[in-house]
């Protein structure tokens, strides 16, 4: 059976995303701005996927064509090849109330594979509060070295953590290309 997802409009309010919070204490960026953090649960995928595909077709036109958001996030997502994806990574779930606001994925050899944010919670602090809580578990994993192929919208936030760019890369999906580039950062013992 071929699980599909269309593309639909973000934000979805009210949506029921179960899962316990793996910390309780709130994110504050805004006095009216908090998120919780939890642990991805497999009924998360729906959202997940929503909040790829809006994040995608949204906050990246300034850098990416139409062309390359649709070869980037297709109308039409195979959430089988999403569950088969995400089984590889620790992934975090942020959240405001009921509503999904970014996620981040991440594996024990460094590499910080995914990181979006719903568009309605752009610049308030989701990226920072989950890439921060990553970096924290993958410090005390003994992780010493992070990486990740940022794309040209995310370069900036991961050089305002620390990264550096190693060298520019170009992904092709079918006959689209889409440049990112490899950043490294190196975790300072404490």
């Amino acid at each position: 059976m071929e699980l599909a997802l269309r593309r639909f409009t973000w934000p979805i309010r009210g949506a029921n995303l179960p899962g316990k919070p793996l910390q309780t204490t709130p994110m504050t960026t805004q006095p009216s701005a908090a998120f919780n953090l939890r642990a991805y649960q497999p009924q998360d995928l729906p959202a997940l996927v929503a909040l790829f595909q809006a994040s995608v077709s949204q906050l990246t036109t300034q850098h990416y064509d139409a062309a390359q958001r649709q070869a980037w996030s297709p109308e039409v997502a195979d959430l089988s090849v999403w569950q088969t994806r995400l089984m590889s990574l620790n992934l975090l779930i942020a959240e405001d109330g009921s509503s999904m606001a970014g996620f981040i994925g991440f594996s024990l050899d460094g590499h910080i594979d995914l990181l979006y944010c719903a568009p309605a919670y752009a610049r308030q602090g989701v990226a920072s509060a989950l890439y921060a809580a990553a970096e924290q578990r993958l410090r005390a994993a003994g992780v010493r070295e992070l990486f990740t192929e940022a794309s040209l919208v995310a370069q900036a936030f991961f050089a305002g953590q620390g990264f550096s760019v190693q060298q520019a890369q170009t992904v092709t999906r079918g006959t689209v290309n889409l440049p990112r580039m490899l950043m490294r950062k190196t975790l300072e013992l404490r």
